[in-house]
């Protein structure tokens, strides 16, 4: 007799009203006294998360807190064979898990999802993967999150838990294109900005805080974003209505490695985005128009 499909369970520990509160309280007062922030970023409904990067338990406990405290409900995948063990099983379940059956393939997983969201439509409902896999030393990112989030046609809430700056959140809701690999690398150019406990572990390699943008500085990489990648001085200026956009600014911009100048077979030179450029971005606009992704 074949076993009882094991569904997402509708009510966890985000939902109970004493535990909630209880841990509202508790995490409320560490993150003050510990210096931290949970993000208040406006990411309505749901979105497969990825919780990069992974070095430390502690990035654990710093999410479930910004969860707790911002109301969001957190779930993570698992092998159904934990969730049927008695007691951890149904702890596990409480706790978020979503029971995966690897004998039914990623679809049964996107399949799984797409039911719950329909289910909890406009709940605010981020399922978290970690793309390391592990919290030792890797050289790639596994991209499960990447099917998952085209299957079910969610877009990808970016997370982070900073050592550097103290802060635990979603900062960018990326929706992806049909160029996986453009897709990849700007997302993971955006995580060589996140400082986690142990940087030496992390991948991407960790390169160091973002770089101290203007505000004109900050619309002329969205701009030169906006512009299908690739824009000349004139076209930035019109769009920016700026009358003054001087080379020494761009030229800034390209010292610091996101912009970059591209000469065709025209005199005017054109400025295009590079992939660290792109991974800035992600962190200065926590949302970007879809049809203008590159």
């Amino acid at each position: 007799m074949s076993k009882k499909v094991l569904a997402i369970r509708d009510k966890t520990i985000f939902d109970g009203f004493v535990v909630k509160y209880i841990m509202k309280l508790f995490f409320g007062a560490w993150f003050k006294l510990a210096g931290w922030q949970a993000i208040k970023a406006d990411h309505e409904g749901a979105g497969i998360t990825i919780a990069a990067p992974h070095t430390s338990n502690w990035d654990v406990f710093y999410a479930m807190g910004a969860a707790i405290l911002l109301d969001i409900k957190i779930y993570f995948s698992i092998k159904e064979s934990w969730c049927r063990i008695p007691v951890i099983g149904r702890l596990m379940m409480w706790m978020g898990a979503i029971p995966i059956n690897r004998d039914s393939g990623s679809q049964g997983q996107i399949d799984k999802i797409k039911h719950f969201v329909d289910k909890h439509k406009n709940r605010r409902i981020f399922f978290l993967f970690t793309p390391e896999g592990t919290r030792g030393k890797v050289s790639k990112w596994k991209t499960g999150f990447y099917h998952l989030a085209k299957g079910t046609h969610l877009p990808v809430f970016l997370a982070k838990v900073d050592f550097r700056t103290k802060e635990s959140g979603v900062f960018h809701t990326y929706h992806l294109t049909d160029d996986k690999e453009a897709d990849i690398r700007s997302i993971q150019e955006s995580y060589k900005k996140i400082r986690g406990k142990f940087p030496a572990l992390q991948f991407p390699e960790y390169t160091g805080p973002m770089p101290e943008f203007s505000d004109v500085e900050a619309l002329v990489l969205k701009t030169v974003y906006s512009a299908k990648g690739m824009a000349t001085r004139l076209e930035i200026a019109a769009k920016l209505k700026a009358s003054q956009l001087s080379v020494a600014m761009l030229d800034f911009l390209i010292d610091q490695g996101v912009l970059e100048m591209v000469m065709d077979n025209s005199d005017e030179p054109h400025y295009q985005l590079t992939f660290a450029g792109k991974g800035c971005l992600l962190h200065l606009y926590p949302a970007l128009n879809q049809t203008t992704q590159a």
